[in-house]
């Protein structure tokens, strides 16, 4: 047996090439979008990829299984469970709980394990050859390491009433069945650390049936139903606004994308207009970078492992955008959009170097450190905006300030004041630096950014309420 873990440190996303070696055939389960990944895994190893599986209708991502099922003429093996409003709308091989299929001298047990939610499914994998017992349990997004799947996401981000409490209780039976495995069965979940499709996901990639018996939180409520659902949806995260649109576009028959984006490249007259016309310029530099020169009215999402999940929450489906990034960067940052469906990209600039050619003048972040926050604090006709997420907020912080969560600060701009002095912050910087950017569109003025933040804060020994 041939296997592979491909992750996707951006989304914090498991995917699964195995391939039986003497077939030469090989399966994907989970693909990302951009599935060159697998193919060229397929190419170095002499295999035809032949299944492409999922675990569910995913809402992290924009799965590429449609894709890599037309380039390479696999078929879709899906999930037929959950009910009516959980169908795929496109052709696939439909599996249910007890189904069971081989793939050269590898056998695929399914299970249907609700909770995250109603379709979702899990595959246990038998290699043949070498035991007749199960080796591997690929989850999705049922159990993670030292975590299950948070079932609040379809009510919270989908919008579809009362369905979190019955996923939860959902999720308290699949545990159950998880508990009658073997200890020795490999676990390979659909997601690590970082992700939103859980609370206390663990760093390491994997785990075992009897490690997660232990250490995971959820087996601690075996006897206790009740209190397995309050603890599962208690202080669960804001779930990333673009996830409503995954639900849709990974059920529905949408149109294909099968090769990496090359993004033009715009002058800085074409860049104007567009940004005349209200199209948004997302500036991929680092914070300090950004911080110390912008162009007025562009957002600074920094091109890192976050990079995508916020572009998520301030870029809309229907709406055209571009970036300002350094060439090196593009074909990082391009696929990172493409894997949660953010393809309308009109195009790109370098720098702010032809503006600053053509005469337009930088903006600056007005940047305040410790000493300087803590003597705003004692000024009167001021306010403070915490940006963290409301767990974070609720844990430890600065007495007297307000919270607003940076991912729906566009929502709440009431809740920020014109007339006052204004400091923003977050934890470490990042997220007050996009924060500053947003408000600077929306025409803020009175905006100081403390962008060490509460690591700074903290580690000093200031005090904080909670």
């Amino acid at each position: 047996m041939f296997f592979q873990h491909v992750y996707d440190k951006s989304l914090a996303q498991a995917s699964y090439f195995i391939g039986c070696q003497k077939a030469g055939v090989a399966a994907v389960i989970d693909a990302k979008r951009d599935v060159d990944t697998y193919i060229e895994i397929a190419k170095q190893n002499n295999m035809k990829i032949t299944h492409v599986m999922e675990t569910h209708i995913h809402a992290d991502f924009l799965a590429g299984s449609r894709e890599l099922a037309a380039l390479t003429g696999a078929k879709l093996y899906l999930s037929d469970e959950g009910g009516q409003g959980w169908e795929y709308e496109f052709d696939h091989v439909g599996l249910k709980d007890g189904d069971s299929f081989m793939m050269g001298n590898l056998k695929f047990d399914v299970m249907h394990t609700p909770g995250h939610t109603p379709e979702s499914i899990s595959f246990l994998l038998t290699d043949t050859p070498a035991s007749p017992e199960p080796v591997m349990f690929f989850t999705g997004d049922f159990v993670f390491v030292g975590d299950v799947g948070r079932p609040d996401l379809l009510e919270k981000a989908a919008g579809m009433t009362g369905t979190m409490n019955a996923g939860a209780h959902d999720m308290f039976n699949s545990i159950t069945k998880f508990d009658t495995l073997p200890d020795y069965i490999q676990v390979w979940p659909g997601h690590g650390a970082g992700s939103a499709c859980g609370k206390a996901l663990g760093a390491v990639p994997s785990s075992t049936v009897g490690y997660e018996k232990i250490r995971n939180w959820a087996f601690r409520f075996t006897n206790d139903e009740n209190g397995f659902v309050k603890y599962l949806l208690e202080d669960q995260p804001e779930p990333p606004k673009y996830f409503a649109m995954m639900k849709k576009l990974n059920k529905v028959n949408r149109k294909l994308l099968t090769e990496v984006p090359k993004l033009k490249h715009l002058s800085n007259d074409e860049m104007m207009e567009a940004m005349a016309k209200g199209i948004k310029l997302i500036d991929a530099r680092n914070k300090t970078e950004f911080a110390e020169g912008y162009i007025p009215g562009s957002i600074n999402i920094q091109g890192n492992n976050s990079f995508a999940t916020w572009a998520g929450w301030y870029i809309t489906y229907e709406e055209p955008f571009m970036l300002l990034a350094e060439e090196s960067q593009l074909d990082d940052l391009t696929r990172k959009l493409m894997r949660i469906g953010l393809d309308n990209i009109l195009g790109h600039v370098a720098s702010p170097a032809s503006y600053i050619k053509a005469g337009g003048k930088l903006d600056k972040v007005q940047v305040v450190n410790i000493d300087e926050f803590k003597s705003i604090l004692l000024e009167p006709n001021i306010q403070v905006v915490d940006l963290r997420a409301a767990t974070e907020y609720k844990s430890g912080h600065v007495k007297g300030a307000d919270h607003v969560f940076v991912g729906t600060l566009l929502e709440n701009l009431d809740k920020v004041s014109k007339s006052k002095k204004v400091v923003i912050h977050c934890q470490g910087g990042d997220r007050a630096t996009i924060g500053y950017s947003l408000l600077a569109k929306e025409g803020y003025t009175n905006v100081l950014n403390y962008a060490a933040s509460m690591n700074e804060w903290i580690n000093l020994g200031n005090p904080v309420v909670s």
